[in-house]
């Protein structure tokens, strides 16, 4: 895309973190994920003006960080997805963060241990003798629960006052949660069905690090138990394993992922997969009628496989670090409609417009479908650049293929300078009616709502 003043090429988010940014090792070796880790809670962001000498990070500095510059470099990315994500509050000091660590563990741990002795033939995966690797990880998994157990001994007696006293806390907090037997168990079977259906060719998985596929089912019952409206899903072990991999802590993944799921465990559930579909076909109605019509055609069906790549983050069309990249991108959420710079914008657009006309009128701006979320636009831009090879799929069956076949192909910053164009263009269609609005022909273009809608992208 170019700079719509200047004509010059224009850099969209993440052609600033290029392909010399180092990744992870994968012949490094690997370890089981750690229980806790509370030398992040007092560790330091280095990204310019986002945190304060106490520790305090401003969240919107960090969001707009995240947009504008593609990310962040893989050494900040877990102490970023902390705050990002909201385990940790973004104002709080580095002192309060170091207390609210040691709550966490202890409430996590007295969760797991209440639906341990609830399910107590639960606390190990069933294991057949065939898969050799499974059998690894549970002899690097218990390896570390030795490790924890004596870590947890070598504590000095001020420690282990505190920590019981925080115990007691999360034991009378917890007291009333009452598990469903039966739906427990039912969502135990689908979790050990899919833990072991996790990539284990992601480097995090190699060597001991087959171990954190233990980690991962630990943490995915413990949330189940916890929050049984729901339970768990399928493709929840893909996402919970994008955080571990980031995190590679047991407790601060277990907790970021919880605040994740407050926000889209719709999207788990049916009624969350057809809103999906039906804003994606929406918006591509908005965009390309004719692709639209292709697509739907009797009904919806063939719009399922949108969903799946609204569900995962695009985990699997993009290679694995740019679709980690994306995943960020899309949760800092800058680009949404319901965002404050955006409504921002409009009403400033609303006064202006209200004291241009001549004659008194007030013509209404054109509504903007707030639930068009950027991660909507990013799918768009996808059928988009694959227009001409969709509309030659006559049936359900080439079009999966076809899809199924993007995989592990897609340019990632190509995409993202792609949907952003399309974002620009849907708001500025919504925004203002051109052929009835009339507009003061003196305004500044500071007063304009295009100027302040190019602010929000990468370059104005």
């Amino acid at each position: 895309m170019e700079d719509l003043n200047t004509g010059n090429p224009r850099q969209t988010a993440g052609e600033r973190l290029t392909a010399s940014i180092p990744q992870l090792d994968g012949g490094s070796q690997r370890r089981v994920a750690a229980i806790s880790s509370p030398a992040l809670a007092v560790a330091r962001l280095t990204l310019p003006r986002v945190m304060d000498a106490e520790g305090r990070v401003d969240e919107s500095r960090l969001r707009m960080h995240i947009f504008k510059n593609g990310g962040v470099c893989p050494s900040e990315r877990g102490l970023a997805w902390r705050f990002l994500f909201g385990m940790y509050p973004c104002g709080s000091t580095a002192l309060e963060r170091s207390l609210l660590q040691d709550q966490l563990v202890v409430r996590y741990q007295v969760m797991k241990r209440k639906w341990q002795h609830f399910l107590p033939s639960a606390m190990r995966m069933h294991l057949n003798g065939t898969d050799a690797e499974l059998l690894a990880a549970v002899r690097y998994f218990d390896q570390r629960q030795a490790q924890t157990q004596q870590q947890s001994q070598d504590r000095s007696e001020a420690v282990r006052v505190r920590m019981a006293f925080l115990e007691l806390q999360a034991q009378i907090l917890f007291e009333r949660v009452t598990f469903d037997r039966e739906e427990l168990q039912e969502a135990i079977r689908i979790i050990d069905k899919d833990v072991p259906r996790t990539n284990r060719d992601l480097s995090y998985y190699q060597n001991e690090g087959l171990g954190n596929l233990l980690v991962l089912r630990e943490i995915l019952i413990t949330y189940a138990a916890f929050h049984p409206e729901v339970s768990y899903a399928q493709g929840m072990n893909d996402l919970c394993s994008r955080f571990l991999e980031v995190l590679d802590c047991e407790v601060d993944t277990f907790w970021s992922f919880s605040c994740y799921m407050e926000k889209f465990s719709r999207d788990f559930r049916a009624d969350g997969l057809h809103r999906k579909i039906e804003l994606e076909a929406a918006l591509l109605k908005e965009l390309d009628p004719p692709l639209y019509a292709h697509l739907v055609k009797d009904n919806m069906e063939r719009f399922t496989f949108c969903h799946r790549w609204l569900l995962l983050g695009f985990q699997r069309e993009f290679e694995h670090s740019e679709a980690l990249r994306l995943f960020e991108i899309l949760s800092c959420d800058h680009l949404e409609l319901i965002s404050q710079q955006v409504d921002r914008a409009r009403y400033q657009e609303r006064v202006a417009q209200k004291f241009s006309t001549e004659d008194g009128s007030e013509s209404e701006l054109q509504a903007i479908n707030t639930d068009f979320t950027f991660e909507l636009f990013i799918c768009a831009a996808i059928l988009l650049e694959h227009r001409e090879s969709l509309l030659q799929c006559p049936d359900d069956v080439q079009l999966l293929q076809y899809t199924n076949g993007l995989q592990g192909t897609l340019d990632l910053n190509s995409i993202l300078k792609k949907a952003e164009h399309h974002f620009y263009n849907y708001c500025k269609r919504c925004a203002w009616d051109f052929t009835n609005g009339r507009c003061r022909p003196d305004r500044s273009k500071h007063e304009d709502f295009f100027y302040h809608l190019r602010s929000l992208f990468v370059l104005k």
